[in-house]
């Protein structure tokens, strides 16, 4: 038998297994989530209840809120984010787990020149070249002013920086509506709002890098039934959400 072959039999194997729950039980499994990976959550929400038979309800928030809810010891069964330390307890050893890896983007509104940010120079030069731009306070953007600041010209970007935060003005919204010419967030968080472009993923020397981790919380009602989802996430299936969310899988 081949490498493909192998792979194949094995993503069968997955699936198989996490449909075999439909038939000795079905749980309802409370996520807490990262605004992050909203999109692609409500996407593989319906395919994971339809395979295994389980009930998805979530629960969204940022990295910072996320960690004081489970510091709060909020119930859930999963939480799934990144830039969080998990210690104290707060979820089950051996269950934290690789889903997927944060891009950072930049967006303008639909129509407007599109930048060239093929190199970190190139980037450089847009930033300087635009009349305002749009970031939040989130992990991501406290990176990207940190590569700002290598480049010796944060205080300079700071001085035409429109912070985003919750919707009505989140940093693609901001740019929808002109309030800035451009817009340096997540990508998954980007994708999906109307009245902007988006010009791609910024060069990998100045990604983030970061990683969206998914753990079962201690305390979680039914462990199985948790493990399956976070399990799900890892599949060939879900990874092509992640995907065209603007995230990369952590296969």
């Amino acid at each position: 038998m081949n490498i493909r072959s192998l792979v194949t039999a094995a993503n069968i194997g997955v699936v198989f297994l996490l449909g075999a729950g439909i038939a000795a039980h079905a749980a309802e499994i409370s996520v807490l989530s990262s605004y992050g990976m909203r999109a692609v959550m409500f996407d593989v929400q319906p395919k994971f209840e339809q395979m295994t038979g389980h009930k998805v309800t979530f629960k969204f928030a940022n990295s910072r809120g996320i960690e004081k809810r489970i510091q709060d010891r909020e119930t859930a069964d999963v939480v799934i984010t990144g830039g969080v330390d998990f210690a104290n307890g707060q979820v089950l050893p051996g269950s934290v787990t690789p889903v997927a890896r944060t891009l950072i983007g930049m967006a303008v509104r639909k129509d407007a020149p599109t930048p060239d940010i093929s190199s970190p120079d190139a980037v450089k030069r847009a930033l300087l070249a635009a009349k305002s731009i749009s970031h939040d306070d989130g992990p991501a953007s406290i990176h990207f002013v940190k590569v700002l600041g290598r480049w010796g010209i944060a205080d300079e970007m700071k001085r035409k920086t429109i912070m985003g935060g919750p919707p009505p003005r989140r940093v693609g919204d901001l740019v929808a509506a002109g309030e800035a010419e451009m817009g340096v967030h997540v990508l998954s968080l980007l994708v999906g709002i109307p009245g902007i472009e988006i010009v791609g993923p910024l060069p990998h020397e100045i990604q983030s890098g970061d990683v969206t981790l998914a753990a079962i919380v201690a305390g979680a009602k039914d462990v199985e039934a948790a493990k399956a989802l976070i399990d799900f996430l890892r599949t060939p299936e879900a990874a092509a959400v992640i995907r065209a969310k603007g995230m990369v899988p952590a296969l």
